[in-house]
């Protein structure tokens, strides 16, 4: 599976984003339906868990804090009370995952923000890379 991470492609991964070292992230299809399966787990600046979707579903919202929208095809996680997008992933092909915007915070506490053109992470930004994994996990930071 090849996903872009603002404009940036990683090519032939095993559907794992690793944020700092630590998978934080994980895309698939259903097997029959075709539908995008999202896997994930939200933290606030300390690295409290806030929310975890498994299989794109809320498994644990703190305070019902998050809104998830989700098609076969996309799907959107927002703070309810500022409407930010958390998260926002579409397929833009059968084997092409996009996370086109974010902003949530990592496992270690440091703010994570992915926009068309980039993903930034403290000082550390990517833009425009190719790169390809060879079957394993996306690394960011």
């Amino acid at each position: 599976m090849d996903i872009e991470i603002g404009s940036n492609l990683y090519r032939n991964s095993n559907g794992t984003i690793e944020v700092e070292g630590v998978p934080q992230i994980e895309v698939a299809r259903h097997p029959s339906t075709g539908s995008l399966l999202v896997t994930c787990a939200l933290f606030d600046s300390n690295g409290r868990l806030l929310a975890k979707m498994v299989d794109s579903t809320m498994m644990f919202n703190d305070r019902r804090a998050h809104e998830l929208t989700k098609t076969n095809n996309s799907l959107t996680l927002k703070d309810t009370e500022s409407g930010k997008i958390l998260l926002h992933f579409e397929m833009k092909a059968s084997d092409v995952v996009s996370l086109s915007r974010g902003e949530f915070y990592t496992m270690k506490g440091r703010l994570l923000h992915v926009s068309p053109t980039e993903w930034k992470l403290e000082k550390q930004q990517t833009s425009g890379l190719t790169q390809d994994t060879d079957g394993g996990a996306v690394s960011i930071g």
